[in-house]
């Protein structure tokens, strides 16, 4: 077996699969994870499901190949397509059926966190995949938004920057001043190289928002507890461990949600 890798910063993950060949199979990894995640957490009938991950999301992909109708909604402010320079709805196609088709996808171009085009109560799931809520500083609102949506019983299921992740950037950004006052912040806004700015959330403050919002939080969960050292280590030595290595992962038991760079949470709308 080849020698252990050194173990990576946090601060080196912040960079997205295909930036740098360093971290490549552990990628790999990290995507078959939530592919395996997100397909345990599907319903098991056919739903209807407003997925906000954006374009460069598998999510939408995946709820319809499991036979579910996805609304996708494709958010031009975090990089999705714009119709004439502004956001707005596409309009249906002509003769396209009005009531939705399982396993097809409509999209519309619109702000992932304002969704008054859905009526109260008219979807079943809502997959808020690939950080989208960190990206939306004001969090609150647009989780709101999704409680509205949701029917009583609908569930969420969601990824957001963890505290570990943004306190590793504004440690190798130097902001040392503002890395103490972590631990005391309500909200904690992050700057990242690239000029952007994302939200961090410890499991409490991710707990707390979900609960205001009126929903019951099922779980909360690291999105891997295996280190990327690990993960790199065992693939470089064995590549076709990958299946055990992600089942080993999605049957974990739920530990310390303060592990890895994001956490992933679903919640319900519980009756009234």
């Amino acid at each position: 077996m080849p020698a252990r890798p050194p173990e990576p910063s946090i601060a080196s993950l912040r960079d997205a699969p295909g930036d740098g060949d360093s971290l490549a199979q552990y990628w790999t990894f990290y995507w078959a994870v939530a592919a395996a995640q997100l397909a345990r957490w599907l319903p098991l009938k056919p739903a209807r499901v407003l997925d906000l991950s954006g374009a460069t999301s598998q999510s939408a992909a995946q709820a319809a190949s499991a036979g579910h109708s996805v609304l996708q909604v494709l958010d031009p402010h975090l990089g999705g397509p714009r119709v004439n320079g502004r956001p707005r709805p596409l309009p249906p196609r002509p003769g396209a059926a009005r009531k939705p088709i399982p396993g097809t996808i409509r999209k519309v171009i619109a702000e992932s966190s304002s969704l008054s085009f859905l009526a109260d109560a008219s979807t079943d799931a809502v997959i808020a995949e690939g950080r989208v809520l960190s990206r939306h500083l004001v969090t609150e609102s647009a989780v709101g938004e999704i409680a509205r949506v949701l029917r009583p019983g609908g569930r969420v299921l969601l990824s957001v920057d963890s505290l570990t992740l943004g306190m590793a950037l504004l440690a190798e950004q130097n902001y040392w001043a503002h890395l103490s006052d972590v631990p005391s912040a309500e909200v904690v806004l992050v700057p990242w190289p690239d000029g952007t700015i994302t939200r961090c959330f410890g499991a409490e403050q991710l707990r707390e928002l979900l609960t205001e919002a009126g929903l019951e939080v099922e779980w909360i969960r690291p999105r891997t507890v295996l280190s990327p050292s690990t993960v790199e280590h065992v693939l470089t030595g064995s590549p076709r461990s990958l299946t055990r290595l992600v089942r080993t992962e999605v049957t974990s038991p739920l530990g310390d949600e303060s592990l890895g760079i994001h956490l992933l949470a679903s919640a319900i709308r519980p009756h009234p």
